[in-house]
């Protein structure tokens, strides 16, 4: 017995602004039965006292510890600047019009 009928898959392909033809909906039919299959195969799997787990491996994030620093010199992180004013980077305007 199929596990979806050609109705819904006709019903989804529709929600999907899909247009299919009878025959690929016929074929889609049997290739989602299959999947659906397939996945429920997992269900016999005796998973009892199995991990949950987010990655097949043991990954873990190599990161520094967050401590506040003193941060460059005014003088220093604007000399690089093309243009500057006021202490602050100066950037070209792009909502408008300049001042």
């Amino acid at each position: 017995m199929s596990r979806i009928s050609n109705d819904q898959v006709k019903h989804v392909a529709n929600l999907a602004r899909l247009a299919i033809t009878e025959e690929e909906a016929e074929k889609f039919t049997k290739q989602l039965d299959s999947i659906i299959t397939f996945a429920e195969q997992l269900n016999e799997l005796d998973t009892e006292n199995v991990e949950p787990t987010y990655h097949v491996l043991d990954m873990k994030n190599v990161l520094r510890e967050d401590i506040p620093q003193k941060g460059l010199p005014q003088e220093e992180v604007l000399k690089n600047a093309p243009e500057h004013q006021d202490g602050q980077i100066k950037v070209p305007n792009i909502m408008g019009k300049e001042d």
